[in-house]
């Protein structure tokens, strides 16, 4: 089920503009919350709660978790 936080956010257009992003150090801080969470399906980097690639959306300013991690 997707993430009412990202649809009504974060649009895969946003991924278009740099202004959109965060920095890399909090991205990686951001990616690894990710990557140690048992709801993301690790082969293909998708969180089972809102549907994103995560590779990607931990790069938005706006993204935020739904499981508010």
């Amino acid at each position: 089920m997707p993430c009412e936080r990202c649809r009504k956010k974060d649009k895969p257009i946003d991924l278009l503009s740099k202004k959109n992003y965060v920095n890399r150090p909090e991205r990686n801080e951001r990616y690894d919350i990710c990557l140690g969470c048992e709801r993301l399906i690790q082969l293909t980097k998708t969180c089972l709660e809102c549907g994103c690639f995560m590779n990607k959306k931990t790069w938005l300013k706006d993204a935020h978790c739904p499981l508010e991690k």
